[in-house]
């Protein structure tokens, strides 16, 4: 049985991605409190595996999982990218006009902005994760609340749907990244075909250092999917390139690695796995 850990609950975007990214096999949840808890997880017990989002295509990139990432003795092994799709949950019986106010995760709040500028009057609250809020009224028998969560999370927590597909843009995806102790990732890797990677690095202060690199990649048939910098902490100025890249030929990245090598600094591999597919 696999033993997969994520941030937050059952129900929740990171336990329905799970779900899907280990499509048909046994698993048990580690349900987190944090990201950071996910990465202390792999830590305490090199068995587990752990499940992060990273970026989503309305919000944008999670900057401190970059890190937390970096920092750690994890590998990414896979991604998944899931289509968020949200829901407006309440106690059975409840209809909309009785809904009073509206519960979730501050980011699942701003998705659905224009579907709650129809709702005149009802309070919005944030909390802490959008399956939680589901939790929250459901133990507690909260009349007049409800949550924006998934339809996944109403349904294990007893709550109906009034509205779904509530969300502002419906090309509102998240995507996660699967990540493992390193020293384990040889034997889970096994018969997978590579073709994508994230790496990390930092740059000289010259000028067109970055743009040496890209050409170099660009010249080798690396395709750049994301580049995102982060300032370094106590290196006032200098800054981290995390950069995706995905690739055909396995042998020409290996080469267009080596030629990068020695403009960078601190270089490192996040990880080397197959590019994930997209939930519909």
């Amino acid at each position: 049985m696999k033993k997969v850990a994520i941030q937050g609950i059952l129900g929740s975007y990171h336990d329905v991605a799970a779900h899907h990214y280990f499509e048909g096999e046994e698993m048990e949840i580690i349900g987190c409190h944090s990201f950071r808890d996910v990465i202390q997880q792999i830590r305490d017990d090199t068995s587990v595996i752990g499940l992060m989002a990273i970026e989503n295509t309305i919000a944008g990139s999670l900057l401190q999982n970059h890190e937390l990432i970096r920092q750690s003795e994890c590998s990414i092994i896979g991604e998944y990218k899931l289509r968020i799709s949200h829901s407006l949950a309440a106690l059975p019986g409840t209809a909309l006009r009785d809904v009073k106010e509206v519960n979730s995760h501050p980011i699942a709040l701003m998705q659905c902005a224009e579907y709650l500028e129809t709702l005149p009057g009802i309070k919005v609250v944030e909390k802490e994760d959008t399956a939680m809020s589901a939790k929250w009224i459901a133990e507690n028998k909260l009349c007049g609340h409800a949550a924006i969560c998934g339809k996944t999370a109403a349904g294990i927590y007893g709550l109906e749907v009034l509205a779904e597909g509530i969300e502002t843009n419906n090309r509102n995806f998240t995507r996660f990244l699967v990540i493992a102790n390193k020293w384990n990732v040889e034997e889970i890797m096994q018969g997978v075909k590579k073709n994508k990677t994230s790496l990390v690095f930092a740059l000289p202060h010259t000028a067109g250092s970055l743009s040496k690199v890209l050409t170099i990649l660009s010249f080798y048939d690396m395709n750049l999917t994301k580049i995102q910098s982060l300032p370094i902490i106590g290196r006032e100025w200098e800054y981290l390139f995390y950069i995706n890249l995905t690739y055909s030929d396995y042998t020409r990245y290996k080469q267009a690695l080596d030629a990068i090598i020695p403009l960078t600094k601190d270089l490192k591999i996040l990880g080397e796995y197959a590019e994930g597919r997209q939930s519909i």
